[in-house]
């Protein structure tokens, strides 16, 4: 059990790659229905924006990377604005390693989810730090979407969405347009570089390769002949499946089991 948690797996058509759990992180994107989140990850994964609207139930999605010769694995949940199930709610917040909370700068009532959303993340990762005793640290964006709009739709003013992320420096605030493409890379540069993850993971800061790649990905002396200065690559795998409930559960007890052993061991050095 001890060596399957040390390895997260990503499987393929023509690929199977092995990335340390330590470079593994999942990110977590909340927020009202009809504000963009799906349109945000859109544009993260490949670049596009959708004009089309369709509800998110809950999406799930992973990019791998070789930065440097270092595997790294992002897994990407798009969360419904419904949220019809708590208890699901709770535990895409208990895996979730950086956060992205959206909102619409049109709609009054999806910036007031978010001020909720925020206490709720608190909240509930501090229960889990009280038992792994985990650093304070927490990454997360606020993100007004939609500041293509003319101003006097806007219903929300950049002051208050500031003041949200004013005394927490792990915490920052964006105005973005999905549509427009404006701030998002930005944006994601800032919440990587807030987790302390390679800044390359930002869209625009590697190169994107096809699953065919695959095979040759994960080797250290990786290259493509059209860049030769780039070193940091990414592909999106085209058959991720988000974890069963049961998986997730296993993972958080692991990691309180994992920092209470780590915290005796401690103990004992220092004794």
């Amino acid at each position: 059990f001890q060596d399957q948690a040390m390895m997260k797996t990503m499987s393929g058509a023509n690929c199977n790659l092995n990335v340390p759990a330590k470079n593994s992180y999942r990110m977590v994107v909340l927020g009202a229905s009809r504000v963009g989140k799906s349109s945000i990850v859109s544009r993260f994964l490949n670049g596009r924006f959708e004009d089309q609207y369709t509800p998110t139930i809950e999406d799930f999605h992973r990019k791998v990377y070789n930065i440097r010769g270092d595997m790294y694995q992002l897994d990407i949940l798009d969360t419904s604005g419904n949220h019809p199930f708590p208890a699901m709610r709770r535990l895409s917040i208990l895996t979730g390693d950086v956060f992205i909370l959206v909102f619409s700068l049109d709609n009054r009532e999806s910036f007031d989810e978010v001020k909720r959303l925020q206490k709720q993340i608190l909240e509930v990762k501090s229960c889990l730090k009280n038992k792994t005793k985990e650093s304070a640290d927490l990454p997360m964006v606020i993100c007004g979407n939609k500041n293509d709009h003319s101003e006097i739709f806007r219903k929300v003013r950049t002051d208050e969405g500031e003041n949200l992320v004013s005394s927490d420096e792990n915490c920052a605030y964006f105005e973005v347009s999905a549509k427009k493409n404006t701030n998002v890379d930005e944006m994601f540069y800032v919440l990587f570089s807030m987790a302390k993850l390679p800044h390359e993971m930002s869209p625009s800061l590697h190169r994107k390769i096809s699953i065919q790649y695959g095979d040759a990905f994960q080797q250290k002396s990786f290259r493509m002949r059209r860049v030769k200065d780039m070193d940091a690559y990414g592909m999106i795998s085209p058959f991720a499946r988000r974890p069963s409930v049961n998986s997730d559960l296993k993972y958080i007890k692991s990691k309180v089991l994992r920092e209470g052993q780590s915290r005796e061991r401690e103990k004992c050095t220092v004794q």
